[in-house]
């Protein structure tokens, strides 16, 4: 790295991670300032992860909503590298990757995401599922087609977190199961989407009942076993048969970021100042799930892809001003609204005073997402195979 290039060093490839790269790649840059910008992931491919549950039900293709990231930063100059974090010393300014390489930086993103806290009951680690990743997606495909294989009766599944995704994965994984599928969403608060709005959370409850998925509210898992789950209500635990146990509960801050010697809250995420910075270490940013944000008007920013998104947006311009000596911006977090995938037509959106469902809002969803989605070539791509799917489909069941 020679004194008149710069390094801003990327940790981890989400919404937080890759959207900073793209935007830092897009800013205007002067000839003799244009920073070297590396970013890192240790997967080839950045996932648009709204969009996983509809792998489950074959709506949409990995391709579409997990793109490799050499294809998305063509052409945009950012050095990718596919490895794992190994340490980062913050004070002096360099990281170590588990394959050996190490860079120094002179600007830090940290982007690394959270984790599926595995540890919370007794077999969980050895028996559940996550629901987070490419991965975890094939990894319950799999578990799924033996099931559908077999000659068992019944499909018992057990999802636990009735929040987001716990909710849609229940409504899919209803749909692709049929009749065959016995699904349980077990809540240990008092209420589904305990976050969110009555409309969503009564859509939400509705497209349940419509597809006959059992809640199980106020109640604890206890255990996990290969073949069953115990479950504590009231006092009283009862244990059932299960063929397949999810865990969507709660993030677990990366044990690489915790373990750095920065300021962080009770659940290890760094405490960020409204302009995006770790205190007392300007030259770091930290985005989505691994901070504590509070914006410039003082609300507390959600750990939602949406905030990453908007995060992204702030942190590359700040970057990019504190190169180039000017001012920066403190984040303003804008709630655009919920949305959320209830089956295979029906969905729920609300937010800037509109509330829709139904097949009305599915399709909302998916142009919504498909805006968001992270380069224009990608979008097109996409969009012109959604467009064109229906009518091959078409064509196919009449030849």
């Amino acid at each position: 790295m020679t004194e008149q290039t710069a390094r801003i060093c990327i940790l981890g490839g989400g919404f937080g991670g890759l959207y900073t790269a793209l935007r830092l790649s897009q800013l205007p840059w002067e000839k003799s300032q244009r920073p070297e910008i590396i970013l890192v992931d240790q997967n080839d491919r950045f996932l648009f992860s709204p969009l996983l549950y509809e792998l489950l039900t074959g709506e949409l293709q990995t391709w579409e909503i997990a793109p490799p990231f050499e294809e998305l930063l063509l052409n945009t100059g950012v050095r990718f590298t596919q490895a794992a974090v190994a340490g980062i010393n913050a004070d002096e300014q360099h990281v170590w990757l588990q394959e050996g390489q190490e860079f120094a930086y002179n600007r830090l993103v940290l982007a690394l995401g959270g984790v599926t806290p595995l540890d919370m009951a007794p077999g969980v680690a050895e028996y559940a599922l996550p629901f987070r990743t490419i991965a975890d997606a094939y990894h319950l495909e799999e578990r799924l087609r033996i099931l559908q294989e077999s000659n068992t009766d019944k499909i018992r599944v057990a999802i636990v977190g009735a929040g987001y995704s716990g909710v849609e994965l229940a409504c899919k994984l209803s749909e692709r199961l049929g009749e065959r599928g016995r699904l349980r969403l077990i809540e240990i608060s008092d209420s589904i989407l305990k976050t969110s709005t009555d409309f969503n959370r009564e859509v939400a409850r509705k497209a349940l009942e419509d597809h006959q998925v059992w809640i199980d509210l106020e109640t604890k898992v206890e255990s996990v076993e290969a073949d069953k789950i115990s479950l504590l209500y009231k006092g009283l635990v009862d244990t059932i048969p299960v063929d397949v146990v999810l865990w969507t509960v709660g993030t677990k801050v990366s044990p690489v970021v915790q373990s750095l010697p920065l300021k962080q809250n009770p659940r290890g995420q760094l405490t960020i100042t409204p302009t995006l910075q770790v205190v007392d270490h300007p030259e770091i940013y930290a985005l989505g799930d691994l901070a504590q944000c509070q914006d410039a008007e003082g609300q507390q920013v959600p750990n939602t892809a949406q905030a990453a998104i908007q995060q992204a947006d702030y942190a590359a311009w700040n970057i990019w001003a504190s190169l180039t000596g000017r001012p920066l911006l403190p984040f303003r977090y804008q709630q655009l609204g919920e949305m959320m995938t209830l089956g295979t037509d029906n969905a729920t959106l609300t937010g800037l005073g509109v509330k829709l469902d139904g097949s009305v809002a599915h399709l909302a969803r998916r142009l919504a997402y498909l805006y968001r989605m992270p380069t224009l070539d990608h979008q097109l791509k996409v969009g012109l195979n959604w467009i064109a799917r229906p009518v091959l489909d078409l064509l196919s069941r009449k030849g």
